[in-house]
């Protein structure tokens, strides 16, 4: 496999975001790459910024509904951990390639500030009605990463 590739990110079929990633590893389920912060300028959503220079570790997974974003500064300071609800990653032609599924969750770097985010947006996607299967998949994933983030090992148990 190529050490660079191209992550992309889809949601409600258009694509949302495409960056460039080098590959950290390739467990045949759990692909992780790293890349700088994407996006123009500075994203604050209060509880976090995102903002050039941020670094992110992504672990993606093959037959796992979600992928988990390690942030940090940088000078390599932990911000946290971003999870995405996601159908599972597709790993083809130099591209890993997700579907956001519009739940998400933020674990502080001390793993004290567990957030589930964008419930809302999630019921009013329709995923519920259009392929109700996927939807319960994606109530399970963000359950799951909640409680493995208050766990004692935190999130980093599922990337070791």
């Amino acid at each position: 496999m190529n050490d660079r590739l191209t992550v992309t990110l889809t949601k409600a079929g258009r694509t949302k975001i495409r960056y460039p990633a080098a590959l950290v590893c390739d467990t045949g389920d759990r692909i992780s790459v790293r890349a700088p912060w994407a996006a123009d300028g500075v994203r604050d959503f209060g509880f976090v910024r995102f903002e050039p220079g941020d670094v992110f570790t992504e672990h993606f997974w093959r037959t796992r509904w979600y992928a988990v974003k390690e942030v940090r500064t940088g000078e390599g300071v932990l911000k946290g951990w971003y999870c995405d609800v996601t159908r599972p990653a597709e790993v083809r032609d130099g591209g890993i390639l997700v579907e956001d599924l519009d739940l998400d969750l933020w674990v502080s770097a001390d793993g004290a500030t567990v957030l589930r985010l964008d419930e809302d947006e999630f019921a009013q996607s329709g995923l519920a009605e259009s392929d109700p299967l996927a939807a319960a998949e994606a109530v399970r994933a963000l359950d799951a990463l909640a409680a493995r983030a208050r766990a004692p090992q935190g999130l980093t148990a599922l990337l070791t």
